[in-house]
């Protein structure tokens, strides 16, 4: 994987995910989705983090420029998933977010980018994700970074 990656308006780097960066995850997760879930975010980290990372990954990002802040900037999780559906194996994209102050700095799409290399390193040459209908700032997101509707649509039930 290549460790840095730099944007227009900012120098951002992006790794793997570590052990000590879970706890700045669940805090931004927090900020930005308004609900703790730091037993989620653990579990995510057991299963994304440390196995079978030649086809999951949870990537971070952090500033290039101000290494003693160490200040997580941003995360996104996928995996290659195969033949569900009769679909051919494919990049799913499950979890993305940014710092709000920094975003439309290039975070994002510097975290859109790695996870594409790896996904490409993986053998795959699709990607997907799914966005609520009334999520603009997702939508707007993962449409600028040329993502179109795909094939498959969802259909739900509630089960009261």
């Amino acid at each position: 994987m290549k460790e840095t990656k730099t944007t227009a308006s900012s120098a951002v780097r992006v790794r793997r995910v570590r052990a000590a960066d879970i706890p700045q995850v669940i805090a931004l997760d927090a900020r930005v989705t308004k609900l703790a879930k730091a037993g989620y975010w653990n579990d995510i980290f057991r299963r994304y983090g440390r196995q079978r990372s030649e086809e999951r990954f949870f990537l971070v990002a952090e500033s290039r420029v101000d290494r003693s802040a160490a200040a997580l900037l941003g995360f996104i999780i996928g995996e290659v998933r195969a033949w569900e559906f009769g679909s051919t194996p494919c990049g799913w994209v499950f979890a993305l977010s940014v710092e709000p102050k920094m975003r439309l700095h290039g975070v994002g799409s510097a975290l859109f980018e790695a996870i594409s290399d790896e996904f490409r390193k993986a053998g795959v040459d699709k990607m997907r994700t799914m966005v609520a209908r009334d999520g603009h700032l997702p939508m707007l997101f993962f449409r600028g970074e040329g993502m179109i509707a795909g094939p498959y649509i969802q259909l739900e039930k509630d089960l009261d």
